[in-house]
């Protein structure tokens, strides 16, 4: 699945130019991708595109998430299936205020959605990326090497 999601997300500059689902379907299957996992992805992507819409169109003053001071709880389910280095890569995109609560939820709820028990970070990362992606943002540069780049190898300074 998240080879697709990849793909898609390197060929669609933003999700609003993305084609429709049946169209962007037939796309993959051009290109060679699997069916289950066009399966998967597309249900993925058509869960993404709900949330986003959902987000955009609710502003959200009454939400508590975006309250400064606020602090979230993660449940039992969601600390299970997402483990300690997810839970902690989105402290730290929050903490450097980069993944705004709105956006947090999203990528929360779109991780809850993946397989894996628990997800792995690399596959985070591009859930990250794809809420990005389907709000029609580019995350800085700094954001964006955090995102991409693997962390083996890196000296902490």
């Amino acid at each position: 699945m998240f080879d697709v999601l990849v793909f898609v997300y390197e060929h669609y500059w933003r999700g609003d130019v993305c084609p429709e689902l049946q169209q962007l379907e037939r796309k993959l299957s051009a290109h060679g991708f699997d069916a289950d996992e066009i399966h998967a992805a597309l249900s993925w992507l058509d869960g993404l595109n709900f949330a986003a819409q959902h987000a955009s169109a609710d502003p959200g003053p009454r939400e508590p998430a975006g309250a400064p001071g606020s602090m979230r709880i993660y449940s039992v389910a969601e600390q299970d299936h997402l483990g300690a280095e997810c839970l902690g890569f989105i402290s730290f995109l929050e903490g450097a205020g980069v993944l705004p609560p709105a956006m947090r939820e999203i990528v929360v709820d779109r991780a809850m959605a993946a397989p894996g028990d628990p997800v792995a970070l690399d596959e985070l990362k591009i859930i990250v990326m794809m809420v990005y992606w389907s709000f029609g943002h580019e995350p800085d540069a700094l954001v964006l090497d955090e995102l991409c780049e693997p962390a083996t190898g890196r000296l902490a300074h």
